[in-house]
């Protein structure tokens, strides 16, 4: 029951941290918001890290693992996903980012030589139908959740996040397995991850236009606490007390929860298709979870 509410906590505050970088968009930037995301769950976890003698763990073997690892799915994957709530908007990313399962599956299939179950494969099936009809279907959106840009674009960003996702936890398994502290490996992940969007800064069009300050300045900071931190560190106390798939299932019902959320910000209830779109995501991350 605990691993429950854990995992359902941490896709409760991955949600609340997809709406706090949508209510920022058009006014921070994605590399100023990188920069931010990054600084301050590096410090969090560093210090989490260090009180809990974590540091001790890691091996340089494994920080080679965490830094290819972080390579895809904090450098490449956060940039893609910032862009493409900026996009297509925080419903649309979440159920994009369902794409993940099905992504870390086959890449499972090809590098690893790991078996592909009939259920696996009607998993992503149900996955892409459920992407397919609620971006399609869904007609006449509200101007606050309307895509700010093509929503090819939104759509090819949120392809590119996933495989990132995928690709960094598939390069961060073995570190894990081996024994890494997670908050030790979080701080490494983000740390580089810092290191790049910093550096980042050194090119004209990565540079912030201002500051930000009072709403956006607490907007960046709630991102960064509920998606880097909290969410990550709710998701990791229910690893190690519940089942890998039922805690991977429930963490993913971010595309369902993230529906009465833009409902409430926007005042108008999403369409039947979103909500369709969305069950079937979950229920499609639910069988390659379960069956793996």
């Amino acid at each position: 029951m605990l691993a429950v509410l854990l995992s359902l906590g941490a896709a409760i505050v991955f949600s609340l941290s997809a709406m706090a970088v949508s209510a920022v968009a058009g006014r921070i930037g994605v590399w100023q918001l990188g920069r931010w995301q990054m600084g301050i769950a590096f410090v969090l976890t560093a210090i989490s890290s260090t009180i809990g003698g974590g540091w001790s763990t890691v091996q340089p073997w494994q920080f080679g693992l965490l830094a290819a690892s972080a390579a895809t799915g904090i450098m490449l994957a956060t940039t893609t996903y910032l862009a493409a709530i900026h996009a297509a908007g925080p419903r649309v990313t979440a159920l994009l980012f369902s794409l993940a399962a099905p992504f870390a599956v086959l890449e499972g299939w090809v590098f690893l030589g790991e078996s592909l179950s009939t259920a696996q494969l009607g998993g992503i099936g149900l996955i892409l139908f459920g992407i397919v009809l609620a971006i399609l279907a869904e007609n006449d959106p509200h101007p606050d959740d309307k895509p700010a840009k093509p929503l090819m674009v939104g759509v090819t960003l949120g392809v590119v996040t996933a495989i990132g996702q995928a690709t960094g936890s598939l390069l961060a398994r073995p570190a894990m397995e081996a024994g890494v502290d997670p908050f030790a490996a979080m701080a490494i992940r983000s740390g580089l991850g810092g290191v790049f969007f910093a550096a980042m800064a050194l090119f004209p069009f990565a540079r912030a236009s201002h500051f930000p300050l009072g709403r956006d300045l607490r907007n960046v900071s709630l991102s960064a606490f509920f998606g880097m931190f909290l969410g990550m560190c709710l998701m990791m106390a229910a690893l190690g007390s519940g089942d890998v798939g039922i805690v991977s299932t429930l963490t993913s019902t971010t595309p369902i929860l993230i529906l009465p959320m833009v409902w409430f910000a926007t005042r108008r209830a999403p369409g039947w298709p979103a909500w369709v779109g969305a069950g079937l995501a979950v229920l499609g991350t639910a069988l390659i979870s379960l069956a793996a």
